[in-house]
């Protein structure tokens, strides 16, 4: 099977990246990463904007056992184009909403696909928007009467402003939502296009009228 393991510069060692749901991490995990670091002497791990941890240095030959040590089944890591990144919500004196119970419903049913290109999203507690919805292709931020909805945004060489969707929608009518824009892109998205520039090409009132009826 395919997994994340990227050869790194010197053509000679390598980085494979564990992935972290939620950005959500035990003293038990933490402990396992310490005790792979030191074992194989690794002396670059970092935590990603993407709520992962690249272990960065590793012989080709030791990737198996790292994944048996830190007790991650590689399948795990495969390949994805998915990133969500959720703020800490109901532990944050500002939430509205419990983003972890929304975030993980979508990691349940996103992380792990591919789509034409990445596919970002966020989940933020307040409109502070510390998981900053407004430059990821599908956003959530919570306000007191419900969930405002954003699609579009991106980073890289063509960065957009993701754009209100919808608001004040309930934690399942945002799921819904997210399930029609996943679907729309999936159907209708071209390689390394990603959701905000397909959406200028199919023109923002039809793409509402595709998603909203």
């Amino acid at each position: 099977m395919k997994t994340m393991r990227i050869l790194q510069k010197d053509k000679k060692t390598y980085a494979i990246i564990t992935p972290v749901p939620l950005g959500l991490v035990t003293v038990d995990f933490l402990q396992k990463l310490l005790e792979v670091a030191k074992k194989y002497e690794i002396k670059t791990m970092k935590f990603t904007s993407a709520t992962r941890v690249i272990l960065i240095g590793l012989k080709e030959e030791e990737i198996d056992e790292v994944w048996k040590d830190l007790g991650i089944s590689p399948e795990a890591a495969k390949p994805t184009n998915v990133r969500i990144k959720v703020c800490p919500g109901d532990f944050c004196r500002l939430g509205q909403l419990d983003t972890f119970e929304l975030g993980a419903e979508l990691d349940k049913r996103y992380y792990g696909k591919n789509f034409p290109a990445k596919f970002k999203i966020a989940v933020s507690g307040c409109v502070n928007d510390c998981a900053e919805a407004c430059i990821k292709d599908l956003g959530f931020i919570a306000k007191s009467k419900g969930w405002t909805v954003t699609v579009g945004g991106c980073g890289a060489s063509r960065p957009l402003l993701a754009k209100e969707l919808v608001k004040d929608v309930s934690t399942e009518e945002a799921l819904k939502i997210a399930e029609k824009v996943a679907k729309f892109y999936e159907e209708k998205g071209q390689k390394k296009m990603r959701l905000g520039h397909l959406i200028e090409k199919f023109g923002w009132e039809e793409f509402c009228k595709e998603i909203l009826g």
